[in-house]
C-alpha cells in the first residue's frame, strides 16, 4: 500500500449531548461553529474523499451540512451517551460507509474539539499510514508539560504524596527525565480492518505525529472554550500584522 494512493474518508464525531460545555458543538468559535473548523480541515485535505459528520442530534447535522460535510446517518442513541466508547461510534461509521459505498483503506477522525489543527498535521497522520503497512493507527501527540517522572504524584489514603513513576535514578531535574507526551485530539488515522476486529486503539500498532502545543487545544470544558477564544483573538491579530 506504500505505492498507490489510499482511499481516504474523515469522520467527526459529535454527540449533542456535550455537559462539559453544553451545545459546544455548534457554539461560535472564531466566527464559524466549532464543528465547522474539524471540517473544513478535513474537506482542504488533500486525498481526503469527503467528510462524514456521526452525530445524534438534529441541528449538529444541520450545520454539519451547511459546512460542506455529509451526514447522511444518525447515530444510534445507543452510541451517543456518555458512557458510549467512541470506539463503538468508530466501527458504527466504518460499517456503515463498507455496506453503502465500499471498502476503503484509511479511516481519519477528526475531533471537534480541536480546532486548531492544520491540513499539514492530517495529512502527516495520513502519510505515515501509507508508507508503513505494519502500522494500524496513528495519533498525534504534544509534549508533556509535567512528567509521571519528576512532577506529576499520586496520593495514598492519608493523602501522602509520591512521584508516579520512581526512576530510581535520582532524577532532579526535569531536563533529565525520559519524554513523554500527551496524547491530542488533533487527529487519528486508523486502518478500517483495524477498527473491525480490535477492541481499543492500543490493540494494535500505534505510531505518532508530533504536532505544536499551539495547534493541540482540546476544548473539554468551558475554561477550555474561553482559553480558545482567547487564541483564535491572537490569531486574528497575528494575521492583520502581517498583511
Amino acid at each position: 500500500m506504500t505505492d498507490k494512493a489510499m482511499r481516504t474518508i474523515a469522520f467527526v464525531f459529535a454527540r449533542g449531548g456535550s455537559k462539559g460545555v453544553p451545545r459546544k458543538n455548534v457554539r461560535q468559535l472564531d466566527g464559524k461553529p466549532l464543528i465547522a473548523h474539524s471540517i473544513e480541515v478535513g474537506l482542504a485535505t488533500p486525498g481526503v474523499e469527503t467528510v462524514i459528520v456521526s452525530t445524534d442530534d438534529a441541528e449538529i447535522a444541520a450545520v454539519a451540512r451547511a459546512h460542506g460535510a455529509e451526514v447522511p446517518f444518525l447515530r444510534p442513541a445507543e452510541l451517543a451517551q456518555d458512557s458510549s466508547p467512541e470506539w463503538l461510534a468508530w466501527r458504527h461509521a466504518v460499517s456503515w460507509f463498507q455496506k453503502e459505498r465500499g471498502a476503503f483503506d484509511c479511516f481519519v477522525s477528526l475531533p471537534a474539539t480541536s480546532p486548531f489543527r492544520a491540513v499539514e498535521d492530517v495529512t502527516a497522520c495520513i502519510e505515515k499510514i501509507r508508507q508503513d503497512p505494519a502500522t494500524d493507527a496513528v495519533i498525534t501527540v504534544t509534549e508533556a508539560s509535567r512528567s509521571p517522572y519528576f512532577n506529576m504524584v499520586r496520593l495514598d489514603g492519608e493523602q501522602r504524596a509520591e512521584i508516579v513513576i520512581q526512576s530510581g535514578t535520582g532524577i532532579v531535574r526535569r531536563q533529565d527525565v525520559p519524554p513523554v507526551y500527551d496524547i491530542t485530539t488533533v487527529a487519528y488515522a486508523v486502518r478500517p480492518h483495524f477498527i473491525q476486529s480490535a477492541e481499543r486503539l492500543f490493540d494494535g500498532r500505534v505510531s505518532a505525529v508530533q504536532v505544536p502545543v499551539e495547534r493541540a487545544a482540546d476544548i473539554d470544558t468551558e475554561y477550555d472554550f474561553r482559553l480558545a477564544e482567547a487564541i483564535a483573538a491572537m490569531r486574528r491579530e497575528a494575521r492583520k500584522e502581517t498583511r
